[in-house]
């Protein structure tokens, strides 16, 4: 029998060419399902499961967040944490063009661009933190301060309370 090869993302080349140590998940997924239904579906505590999420600026350039999946984006301080007047969400729609990701499989990790990219302070009280790998079905385990070392990012409190 042949032996199946595990087809690699992008983000995961990137985190092997930093040498940033990560565990790669896989689920059957051919539609969006949002982070916490994929934390259920991979039986993982919903604090250590992240989305991405991406915002534009007043100033017109986009801003990457990285947030708990059971979590909100609080606008005023994610503003304040990239230096914005604003910030708002993009429409899903322009994911793909901004990214070239889709819903569903964005991380911040291999974006057509490196945006400025804030992941919440939260994340540093967990010793590993679990993101998507890159596509649907694709999760990638790592330290946090590997997330913010490969897509030089800044931690900082950007969450509701």
């Amino acid at each position: 029998m042949a032996k199946v090869k595990e087809v690699k993302t992008n983000a995961m080349r990137i985190l092997e060419s930093l040498k940033i140590p990560f565990t790669h998940y896989t689920y059957d997924c051919d539609e969006f399902i949002d982070g916490m239904q994929i934390a259920d579906t991979l039986s993982l505590p919903y604090e250590r499961v992240y989305k991405t999420l991406v915002t534009q600026g007043n100033s017109k350039n986009y801003f990457v967040f990285v947030i708990p999946v059971a979590q909100e984006l609080d606008l005023k301080k994610a503003s304040k944490a990239v230096g914005e007047k604003s910030v708002e969400m993009i429409q899903v729609k322009d994911i793909n063009a901004i990214t070239g990701y889709i819903r569903g499989g964005c991380t911040a990790v291999g974006m057509k661009k490196q945006y400025v990219t804030r992941i919440d302070s939260s994340a540093l009280l967990q010793e590993t933190i679990i993101v998507s790998g890159g596509r649907l079905g694709s999760q990638i385990e790592l330290k946090p301060e590997g997330l913010a070392r490969a897509v030089k990012a800044e931690f900082a409190d950007i969450i509701r309370n």
